[in-house]
């Protein structure tokens, strides 16, 4: 049987996925994921004083913090087979991802397996961010220097 045959076959055969569905599903669930960031950010703000530019890290370290626990929990597998990019694409994937390798190598102990394991993707995920807001504070920098913005 040649390779385009088998394609044709394959195709005929294949259940077609749900694509609506599947959007539909990742549109609420990462909406919903957003939602309650929004209502961590309101709480940092109520009672913890912080203002709107001030109270977006703490949002996000906690969004990934709860994300870490619900991974090791088992539930948020359960989540992302629901939702698919719908729970991925948001910070929350991140702390997912991270602690998902990590509990993947924890038998190799935990400097070689949890610790390596955790910053195979933390790590290059953290240099790309210093990298580039070094970058964006460089050309900021330029631009104000020669007068196009203010700070």
């Amino acid at each position: 049987m040649n390779e385009q045959r088998y394609q044709t076959i394959e195709q005929q055969i294949s259940p077609k996925p749900p694509i609506g569905m599947n959007m539909l599903k990742a549109f609420l669930v990462g909406g919903i994921i957003c939602a309650i960031g929004q209502a961590i950010s309101y709480f940092y703000i109520i009672f913890f004083d912080f203002t709107e530019q001030t109270a977006g890290n703490p949002t996000v370290a906690t969004i990934i913090f709860i994300a870490m626990l619900l991974t090791g929990f088992g539930l948020y597998r359960k989540l992302g087979q629901f939702a698919g990019a719908g729970s991925a694409v948001p910070v929350s994937g991140f702390g997912n991802a991270v602690i998902s390798a990590s509990i993947e190598h924890r038998t190799e102990g935990f400097v070689l397996g949890v610790g390596s394991s955790m910053f195979k993707l933390a790590g290059s995920v953290i240099l790309f961010g210093v990298v580039s807001a070094f970058f964006v504070a460089l050309i900021k920098l330029i631009l104000v220097t020669i007068g196009v913005v203010s700070w």
